[in-house]
């Protein structure tokens, strides 16, 4: 089970930090990731952490602005939001993948694990 923490409301230039909790799951044997999703668009990567090497890899919508990172010996995963914008508004998930191949990374399918969402608005 994933368990997702942390969104709230921000300015715009302002910083958030999701926290993402894991359990029943091995710590670096799976890949970590985070999608968001806004009212009336589809689901959209935006970053993910290796299983392993826990090196990370973003969305092209949103490099620069978005960090992940994950704390192995607490099996919690993050993502830092800084300088937020309007666009940035949506409901943020956690998501878990044991067997994702490379090439899949960024699509949802991939994941088998969700957390429940953490809505972020960023606000002009």
């Amino acid at each position: 089970q994933l368990q997702a923490s942390g969104g709230g409301w921000v300015q715009a230039g302002g910083s958030l930090r999701l926290s993402c909790t894991a359990s029943g799951l091995t710590s670096n044997s799976y890949t970590s990731a985070w999608f968001r999703q806004a009212p009336g668009k589809e689901r959209e990567f935006v970053g993910c952490n290796w299983r392993n090497t826990g090196r990370s890899y973003y969305g092209d919508s949103v490099k620069g602005g978005f960090t992940a990172s994950r704390d192995n010996a607490k099996n919690t995963m993050y993502l830092q939001m800084n300088s937020g914008k309007p666009e940035d508004t949506a409901l943020y998930y956690c998501a878990v993948a044991t067997t994702v191949i490379f090439s899949t990374m960024t699509e949802a399918s991939a994941y088998s694990y969700w957390g429940q969402g953490t809505q972020v608005t960023v606000s002009s």
